[in-house]
């Protein structure tokens, strides 16, 4: 089932709003893309404009940026220590914006949007 993200019909009293147009394509949601750590695996998706969102479905690898070397490595990821969208996301190795996750480098935060930007950057912590 599609998600709708235009205004909804009803007002907060529980009165309705009048139409005053059809629903259109450009304000038809979808369902997030929750990353996990696996084998790397994205999806291309249809933008607004036709413009062009590549979702990471799985990957193993994120680009850590070390802050005291000013350098950025690839390091791969072991697990997912704290996350601040939703407590069970840790149980479920799901990463997304501001994830703490353990990397051979060390403990990293996510600052890119993976099931938006198709990449995973971090910081090291």
């Amino acid at each position: 089932m599609g998600r709708f993200q235009g205004r909804t019909s009803t007002k907060f009293t529980g009165g309705k709003y009048k139409s005053f147009r059809s629903k259109r394509r450009s304000e038809i949601g979808r369902e997030p893309t929750l990353t996990r750590i696996s084998t790397p695996q994205r999806k291309v998706l249809r933008a607004r404009g036709g413009n062009v969102k590549v979702a990471t479905l799985n990957d193993k690898v994120a680009n850590v940026y070390k802050p005291k070397e000013k350098k950025t490595v690839k390091a791969k990821i072991v697990t997912v220590k704290e996350n601040p969208a939703n407590p069970h996301f840790v149980q479920r190795n799901i990463m997304n914006r501001g994830t703490v996750i353990e990397t051979d480098a060390g403990l990293a935060k996510i600052t890119s949007r993976p099931g938006q930007d198709g990449v995973i950057n971090a910081v090291l912590l």
